[in-house]
């Protein structure tokens, strides 16, 4: 005997007695069934582990791995699209075969052996314990960091349309209020999570560790969210004998994907033959496939095919994670006493999400309906769509600003020559033949003056009265410091290779020293020493973290000298002069040979800002739209094409970023937004041709069809027995 009310696996001997039981005593809280705030830890942990993993990723693959701009934004952008396209095999899983419960499980368990295997791919002193910070078997480190990539998306798309719907699983019918809620807490704890990883995360990366050598901790910076994902699926597993598990029920998207191939090849077979013409071509089904299904199918496609423009917003919203952080590498993260890491600034996006969601539904949105505008769904979009146009416009005015404090480095066929004055009478310097001459003020210095590198062959020094000639034989591409220093007797000149030909990144700095003096010198700045200096020579240069100051010990025969750094910027490289030594008397001297990063990172926040409130406008109103527009049963199947479309828009970023070619930063930006812009219109003109319905309403009319339809078959049946019964 069947219960009422009850799904038929219940009825089944071995299984009723023990599910009437759990229906019975399953604890709850304030009303809530206690196994959600299992299902919400989950997905703080979880969302923490990958967001935090995330945030960090584009620097890895830059300054780790030692790829390009370029080849570290197609990885990542790779990535993140196979996360977004997992999640419809995560959806086939669950449905067809192991249900939420198993699917969330193993898929986990893969996400947190994928999150372990990045952490490890990250220990540079696992391979030989080189003491320059570059990992040496690189490839082991490719290969291992791909499958942990590999591994991740597996797991993080797999479950992304289990875990909601699990939670949504734990209420009974009566508890729609508590479910409601359910859902604003569950999008709280995604935010909460990638909130607080992507703080977290980029301060544990900046941190120095390794064994053999010191190097920015992408161990920690991955390891911690390797362990959020096993602490995930640890509560996850907890909460087991609380929770309510529906088996699979079959695949709604894969009774789609069947009913339209189905269409698509009857309408083929006989395309040549006489055949009674169709409303639509998805009526070619209806031979095999019942009106209802092929009724919502067509409602289903027709808001899929306004999904078609959508990706190219992903595309720009995405690039928070790799352009942007990439940018912001080079911009200045001062705030006062708080030193801001570039992958940080991506923070800025959440924190105006949980502030201004809020505010726009409780003011913007009312506002315009005061004004009377009506401010459609698909004109929500659209604004969201122009809005994004609008960010990357803004990203690309400060990429301008920023390559305007970039400093220019010797091309192919250039050399560049710097000129300090290390003596107290003016230097002039004639770069022979005839190009330039250069006069230069006492512990002065020059800025880098750039020639065809077979151009100079001799250089003449004046000093005072006194004058030299020197050979010199320069190398392409590289930069040259000439120190000049007028003695009693003569004029000494030395001539410097920097071997500098980039701006240091991540906001570090470059320091090296020259000494002035008549007597050797031992150098040693903050916990770095830079070895024993001869007269008029120069150190190496040696790396130091920006925006702070130093102590410099200087020992002259075993007698020591100290002086506090100045505060030094980000991105840039010094030479200091040490001029003057005494117990109480220290002179130096700063030379810039690249300037610091002077664009402030807070530049940043505009663009943000603007991208953050198309995000509100576009992101939350899409899927509000997709819902209303989804028959009952099939709103899984427009929530798998939204997520297509974000993995569509990361692969757009791959194909226009490969085929444009383009130098400079600056006209990227405005590429991507011409691009959305060009696509926003489109949309526009799709939407004004989209009437919106009701599904409801629709799947009403069917059902009334259906009756009528069986009561004018139980209309025959008994007339066809009445007929019998007279023979």
């Amino acid at each position: 005997m069947q219960l009422p009310n009850t799904p038929d696996y219940i009825t089944a001997p071995a299984e009723s007695a023990l599910s009437l039981l759990k229906l019975c005593v399953t604890p709850s809280f304030f009303g809530y069934p206690l196994s959600i705030f299992f299902i919400v830890i989950n997905e703080f942990c979880e969302r923490f582990s990958y967001y935090g993993m995330r945030a960090v990723l584009v620097l890895y693959f830059k300054y780790f791995l030692q790829w390009d701009d370029n080849l570290s934004t197609a990885i990542y952008h790779t990535f993140v699209a196979l996360c977004y396209l997992t999640p419809i095999l995560g959806a086939l899983i669950a449905d067809s075969w192991l249900g939420k419960f198993l699917t969330i499980i193993s898929l986990s368990t893969v996400y947190t052996v994928g999150q372990a295997v990045m952490a490890v791919s990250s220990i540079n002193d696992l391979t030989d314990g080189n003491r320059d910070g570059l990992p040496d078997n690189v490839h082991l480190h490719i290969g291992l960091s791909m499958t942990g990539l590999i591994l991740i998306a597996l797991g993080t798309g797999g479950i992304k349309p289990c875990v909601s719907a699990f939670g949504g699983d734990q209420f009974e019918d009566n508890q729609e209020k508590q479910r409601t809620r359910f859902f604003s807490i569950f999008y709280l704890s995604i935010n909460a999570g990638s909130l607080l990883s992507t703080i977290i995360t980029p301060i544990l990366r900046a941190q120095e560790c390794g064994i053999h050598s010191k190097q920015r901790c992408y161990p920690l910076a991955f390891g911690v969210p390797a362990a959020l994902m096993a602490v995930s699926l640890i509560v996850f597993i907890a909460g087991s004998r609380m929770y309510t598990k529906v088996r699979p029920q079959g695949n709604i998207m894969i009774q789609v994907a069947k009913c339209i191939g189905f269409a698509i090849k009857n309408r083929f077979q006989h395309r040549s033959k006489e055949f009674p013409k169709r409303e639509h071509w998805l009526d070619w089904a209806s031979e095999k496939y019942d009106k209802r299904l092929i009724a919502q199918t067509k409602m289903v496609l027709k808001v899929l095919f306004l999904y078609i423009p959508l990706p190219m917003f992903w595309a720009l919203f995405d690039q928070q994670g790799s352009r942007w952080t990439l940018q912001a590498t080079t911009m200045d993260g001062n705030f006062g006493s708080v030193q801001i890491q570039p992958d940080q600034m991506q923070t800025v996006n959440p924190i105006l999400i949980i502030i201004m969601v809020p505010v726009v539904d409780a003011v913007i949105y009312p506002l315009i309906k005061k004004c009377k505008i009506n401010f459609t769904p698909l004109r929500k979009i659209t604004a969201g769509m122009f809005l994004a146009s609008l960010a990357f416009v803004a990203a690309a005015l400060v990429q301008v600003q920023i390559d305007k404090t970039l400093p220019v480095f010797p091309a192919a066929g250039q050399s560049q020559i710097k000129i300090i004055n290390l003596g107290t009478d003016v230097v002039t310097v004639q770069f022979e033949p005839e190009l330039k001459t250069a006069n230069v003020k006492s512990m002065e210095s020059t800025t880098y003056m750039t020639f065809g590198t077979s151009q100079v062959q001799s250089l003449n020094i004046t000093s005072g009265n006194k004058t030299t000639n020197e050979n010199v034989q320069l190398l392409e591409g590289q930069r040259y410091t000439l120190g000049v220093k007028n003695n009693a007797s003569d004029i000494v000149a030395k001539l410097l290779s920097d071997n500098v030909t980039s701006k240091p990144e991540e906001g570090n700095n470059l320091i090296r020293f020259i000494n002035n003096l008549a007597d050797p010198i031992n150098v040693t700045m903050g916990d770095t020493s830079f070895g024993r200096l001869m007269p008029l020579s120069a150190s190496s240069y040696s790396l130091f973290a920006g925006g702070r100051k130093d102590k410099i010990m200087i020992f002259k025969n075993s007698i020591p000298c100290s002086v506090t750094s100045k505060s030094f910027g980000f991105g840039s490289a010094y030479t200091i002069t040490i001029d003057e030594c005494t117990e109480s008397n220290v002179n130096i001297t700063y030379s810039e040979d690249i300037p610091p990063n002077t664009v402030h990172m807070a530049w940043q926040i505009p663009q943000y800002f603007i991208l953050t409130c198309a995000e509100v406008v576009f992101s939350i109103t899409g899927l509000e739209f997709s819902y209303s527009q989804a028959p009952s049963n099939m709103k899984a199947v427009l929530q798998a094409g939204w997520l297509l479309t974000v993995a569509v828009g990361n692969i757009i970023v791959l194909i226009v970023a490969g085929a444009s070619k383009l130098s400079e930063q600056w006209a990227e930006y405005v590429l991507f937004a011409a691009l959305l812009l060009a696509v926003c219109i489109i949309f526009a003109v799709m939407a004004y041709f989209y009437t919106y319905v009701d599904p409801n309403e629709i799947e009403a009319q069917l059902d009334e069809e259906e009756k009528k339809q069986v009561k004018k078959d139980q209309d025959v049946s008994e007339k066809e027995i009445e007929a019998v019964s007279r023979m």
